[in-house]
């Protein structure tokens, strides 16, 4: 079962706030990147279901995996803040890192 389908993406946010899952969207000095995907619904929805597995994903392995995965999200954000407000290139950058965590995911030995 896909770890994406299994998550609840609007329960834990609340309402209408002006909020992605992983950044305020009415914080001031947001970059042109985070602008695009506050005022994109598509990328806002990747952004929750991008932070939502990695934040969930992360609470579940130990300090060196976990470690890990902070570098390769630190590592992710250059990429996706490399796209500027290119939309595509933006939803691009998404598709890569839920496949990523997606991956991580299906290799979790789970019981029956």
């Amino acid at each position: 079962m896909a770890l994406a389908l299994t998550l609840s993406l609007s329960a834990p946010f609340g309402g209408n706030e002006a909020k992605a899952a992983s950044f305020d969207c009415s914080a001031s000095g947001l970059t042109p990147n985070e602008k695009t995907i506050c005022s994109n619904l598509t990328l806002n929805d990747d952004d929750v279901k991008m932070a939502t597995m990695y934040t969930m994903l992360k609470g579940l392995f130990a300090m060196g995996v976990s470690g890990n995965m902070a570098d390769d999200q630190k590592a992710w954000l250059k990429t996706r803040e490399a796209c500027g407000t290119d939309v595509s290139c933006i939803e691009k950058a998404y598709e890569v890192r839920i496949g990523q965590l997606q991956k991580l995911y299906d290799g979790i030995d789970k019981p029956i």
